[in-house]
């Protein structure tokens, strides 16, 4: 009886460990498919009828700055607020704040230190992945270095303050790259389409550039696009 009641008890703890198992392995695994990593050229953002407002840390610098490192699923919908209890807690990034402020500032108005907007993206895409708040910033950032956009672009001759088509835009990304990017663009007050924001495609573990299962819905390009300069954009308002 007792080796017959002793088995019972190791199948047993052996079922609920293979059960845990199984929960925790499903409760880690992202419940996604790809990321969009999207990033906004800040000149384009400025020149427009809303205007910017740079934050109070300063005017930032003449480069791409992260938008965003959004969940999404390959038949095109996308996760949203997955814990609306999870607030960005400042404390678990404080060793990122000093590069997220120069690689993924906040130009809206009224003016910002970032927290707002950062705390926006957690809330809405970093909740619904299985990263925690310093892994979610940590991986937006590091995939902003290395995809070097405005390096990629000034490589093959595009540079800002000046007028590209569509397809050198896009030829050079997909050269420097590997993959072919999707580019989003909005109006300025004359009417010139300008590169607004650029997406590419991560896989899900948030490390490596991928070819983009599906294209996002954004505003349409025309065949020429203007590549604005930042250090003469002048529709801004300087909130500090």
């Amino acid at each position: 009886m007792m080796r017959v009641k002793s088995c019972s008890v190791v199948i047993f703890v052996t079922l609920f460990v293979l059960q845990c198992l199984a929960t925790y392995c499903h409760s880690s695994s992202p419940d996604f498919d790809f990321f969009y990593f999207v990033q906004q050229w800040p000149a384009s953002y400025c020149d427009s009828r809303r205007g910017c407002c740079y934050p109070t840390t300063g005017k930032p610098d003449e480069d791409f700055s992260i938008h965003g490192l959004w969940p999404n699923y390959n038949d095109g919908k996308w996760p949203s607020n997955c814990d609306r209890q999870s607030s960005l807690d400042r404390s678990k990034i404080s060793d990122l704040i000093s590069r997220m402020e120069k690689d993924w500032p906040t130009l809206a108005c009224p003016s910002g230190d970032g927290i707002k907007f950062w705390d926006h993206e957690w809330e809405k895409h970093g909740t619904c992945t299985s990263l925690d708040q310093h892994s979610y910033f940590q991986a937006a950032l590091d995939l902003k270095k290395k995809a070097n956009l405005l390096k990629v672009l000034k490589n093959a001759g595009i540079r800002p303050g000046n007028f590209y088509s569509m397809e050198s835009v896009k030829q050079a990304i997909e050269e420097g790259l590997g993959f072919a990017p999707f580019i989003e663009c909005n109006v300025d007050e004359s009417g010139n389409h300008q590169i607004y924001q650029v997406y590419l495609c991560v896989d899900a573990s948030a490390s490596n550039f991928i070819k983009c299962p599906v294209l996002p819905h954004g505003r349409s390009c025309g065949s020429k696009l203007e590549f604005p300069s930042f250090s003469s954009a002048s529709n801004s308002h300087d909130e500090f």
